[in-house]
């Protein structure tokens, strides 16, 4: 789509003033078009002040966008949607001088408006034909999106518009890598029936360094990509670092793919070897982008901050120094995001909950916010943490370690013997944490009256008990409201002195956890109530309902079973936890459990309040770990604002809640990444070795079986599983036998053998022994005996 000389018009202003130089290639946008040029919360602003617009004819005016294009503007352009809002309106491609015909664009305009077309260009809202007119991409049957790569070589197109994957042949693929964002036109259908399209062009390119092994081939030294979706190895560039076979290395790329040649790279660091110790989370720092060195102006500012707090932070703040305050926690917590404390009062209770005054510390537009943003939350690894904030404040300043004066944020609650919420305020506060206790303790003084730990806890003692008095009162307000609370195993890995898998051990949840669950929900639905009320704009943590087609299936299996699931099409979290009460018994509980859960949304950050369903709240954001989570952070900056009567606007609210959610499902991407690695690590030696276990997956290609004792996953392919032909059935989520009827379903146990362990590709796979406890056989449902009788007529 480039111009050639001739296309160019020499006087202004039949074409822009620079035509004659070369366009540059689009990149993609965060999120929705937006005249929000900053991506980043740094550019922050508390209360900005417009600046008066100059005199603009009428036709500039109807821009819809006007006034915040002068409020940010001396000299305010049209804006990127009033553009869009033409070009729209001319239902054509339009030139150059047509726009600067139809938007009064003066003369002197002339070089800063060609800039936001090009802006535009660059980010896909544009685009140029080959005659040089500007046009909008949907119009040319153009779809942009983000390739999604598959390990055989072909790929898909992720819609930015929410339609349909569009799918990338091997051809296709060679020009690309896993996540670049381009443009493509449908160019047909695959042997499937999916929509097959063409790359026109690429827009952004998302890998500019990938981690990889060594492998010399013939004389050619390749790395190949730990990024599996990276079906592409990568040509390594005479000189640069010598390297050996096998070893792990970081490579910067200087040629990208293109339809005729692999990219070329050069090694920029040297990892390793595959098995040092601690090299599964060195790969995945990179594999994940996982931003893990401290910039040097950030820790600057966090060697300039104090080392414990000051008279002059205290100043006109709430005294609670004297309040028996306590944190609990894990064994292994070191950042302590909150502290507890409870009274009786009345027949109700008061309840404290204070959290740490990051925001005291991190101010918007800091280099400390800068990066906190970027990295979005702590990821938390098996032995190592990647924190959101420098140590000095994540478990220094900021946390409430014991014996320690420390400022806070504390949402103050007076909730009555039924466990409501009566009323609450917000303050910050100054506060002296009078013991860091366990959930260990707290559960062996309360729930297994251990007298050693009673004895030791001494004067805490009573206090632990009104915590759990209000506790008990918050959950009877739980299950009253209907939240939907699922039983699920975690597990813990322990570790030997090579930094190995010891041994995995399940984790058990005891109401001490619960007790501080509750306390942090109770905190956390008073903050969105807070913002809410005094029409604050902030990030709401959001779960939606079940999408209909979900419930539908949903309801249908549960049917196959004589379970009705109540509420329509709409049920309510209420007519979930009814059915998980009533299943509560029933030895296929495990497998109902398991579908209910998946037919959930995963939840968001998002500035639009649409509730919160698992919890069954009507707003619901999240305050109580400002220490580890950038959006609770926001929270406090936005809760302190309202107290200020002042107003707190960070940027594109929903850029950022798009961030932070991105952030978090890279953290828990990479965490089961450096997971599963340790874990194909540690059945290495096991191979041959039988073991029972429960399906907890059940594919198109086999069953992925959880071994009881070690609590590792692995594959059972569809090729062992018998001399018949096995078919999915996904609505009763299992692999029905063609022949003889058998079926393999999920929440089934199962007998299996380790046959192979694949360390570079985190595989384990499993010979597939015994069915030992099916799961009862699925009653039909009326909808499928419908279905049935009509194939028939």
């Amino acid at each position: 789509m480039s111009k050639t000389s001739k296309n160019k018009p020499q006087q202004l202003p039949a074409d822009s003033p620079s035509s004659s130089r070369r366009r540059r290639s689009p990149a993609a946008l965060l999120s929705a078009p937006t005249a929000v040029e900053p991506a980043s919360p740094s550019s922050a602003i508390i209360e900005s002040t417009a600046v008066p617009a100059p005199e603009v004819s009428e036709r500039r005016r109807r821009d819809p966008y006007f006034a915040r294009e002068a409020a940010k503007y001396g000299h305010p352009l049209p804006s990127r949607e009033y553009i869009l809002q033409v070009l729209t309106e001319a239902g054509r491609p339009m030139r150059w001088s047509e726009l600067v015909e139809a938007l009064d664009i003066a003369p002197h305009e002339y070089e800063l408006f060609e800039r936001r077309l090009k802006a535009m260009e660059r980010d896909g809202q544009i685009l140029r034909n080959r005659r040089g007119a500007y046009l909008l991409p949907e119009k040319a049957d153009l779809i942009r999106g983000r390739v999604q790569g598959h390990p055989d070589g072909f790929g898909f197109v992720i819609r930015d518009d929410g339609g349909d994957d569009i799918f990338l042949g091997p051809k296709e693929m060679r020009q690309v890598l896993h996540g670049d964002r381009v443009i493509v036109r449908i160019a047909g259908t695959d042997r499937r029936g999916r929509p097959e399209g063409k790359i026109v062009e690429v827009l952004e390119r998302a890998n500019q360094k990938v981690v990889g092994r060594v492998l010399v081939e013939h004389g050619v030294t390749l790395v190949v990509p730990e990024d599996k979706r990276i079906a592409q190895d990568i040509l390594v560039a005479p000189g640069g670092k010598k390297v050996k076979p096998g070893q792990v290395v970081v490579v910067e790329l200087v040629e990208q793919p293109t339809k005729y040649a692999q990219p070329i790279g050069r090694i920029v660091e040297i990892l390793g070897d595959y098995d040092d110790p601690g090299m599964e989370i060195e790969i995945a720092l990179r594999k994940f982008d996982l931003p893990f060195e401290w910039p040097c102006e950030v820790r600057e500012e966090a060697r300039r901050l104090p080392d414990a707090v000051r008279r002059k932070d205290i100043a006109g703040r709430v005294d609670l120094r004297e309040l028996p305050l306590v944190t609990i926690d894990g064994e292994d917590a070191k950042d302590f995001d909150d502290a507890v404390y409870c009274e009786p009062q009345g027949k109700g209770f008061r309840l404290i909950v204070a959290i740490a005054d990051v925001s005291h510390y991190v101010g918007h537009g800091s280099a400390l916010d800068g990066e906190a943003f970027n990295r979005g939350n702590s990821v938390y690894f098996p032995r190592r943490v990647i924190p959101m904030l420098p140590e000095k404040l994540s478990n220094g300043l900021c946390s409430l370690v014991p014996r320690e004066d420390r400022l806070c944020m504390a949402c103050d609650m007076i909730v009555s013997a039924s466990g409501k919420v009566q009323r609450y305020r917000f303050y910050p506060a100054v506060m002296h944490s009078h013991a860091r206790l366990t959930y260990t303790e707290v559960a062996a003084a309360l729930y297994e009256g251990k007298e050693e730990v009673r004895t030791k806890l001494g004067e805490l003692l009573p206090h632990l008990q009104h915590l759990d008095a209000v506790f008990r009162a918050l959950l009877k307000a739980r299950r009253q409201r209907g939240a939907i609370d699922f039983e699920t195993m975690e597990t813990r890995i322990e570790f030997d002195e090579h930094g190995k898998i010891a041994r995995i051990v399940p984790l058990v949840r005891n109401d001490a956890h619960r007790l501080i669950e509750e306390c942090m929900l109770a905190a956390n639905v008073c903050a969105s109530d807070f913002l809410a009320e005094h029409d604050h704009p902030t990030l709401y943590r959001v779960h939606e309902p079940p999408a209909p087609e979900k419930v539908a299936a949903l309801r249908d299996f549960l049917a196959g079973f004589g379970i009705e699931l109540p509420g329509g099409d709409e049920p309510t979290p209420k007519d979930y936890a009814k059915v998980l009460e009533k299943i509560q018994k029933r030895p296929d509980a495990p497998l109902l459990q398991m579908v209910m859960l998946r037919s959930l949304k995963q939840a968001v950050y998002t500035p639009e309040n649409r509730g919160h369903f698992g919890l069954a709240y009507e707003a619901y954001a999240h305050f109580t770990s400002p220490i580890r989570r950038y959006p609770d952070l926001l929270v406090h900056r936005c809760i302190k604002a309202v107290l200020e009567r002042a107003r707190y606007e960070p940027g594109d609210w929903k850029a950022i809640g798009e961030h932070c959610s991105m952030t978090e499902r890279r953290a828990d991407e990479a965490t089961r990444e450096v997971i599963g690695w340790l874990k194909c690590y540690f059945m290495q030696d096991k191979v041959g070795e039988i073991y029972t276990g429960v399906v907890t997956a059940v594919v198109p290609f086999g069953l992925f079986v959880t071994l009881d004792e070690l609590f590792v996953e692995g594959l059972v392919h569809i090729s062992d599983l018998g001399e018949d032909y096995f078919h999915f059935d996904e609505r009763a989520h299992a692999l029905v036998g063609e022949r003889t009827g058998v079926r393999h379903r999920l929440a089934d146990r199962v007998k299996v053998q380790v046959v192979r362990v694949d360390l570079a590709t985190r595989k384990i796979d499993f010979h597939f022994l015994e069915n030992l406890s099916p799961a009862p056989t699925r009653r039909e449902g009326k909808t499928e005996r419908t279905r049935r009788a009509k194939a028939k007529r």
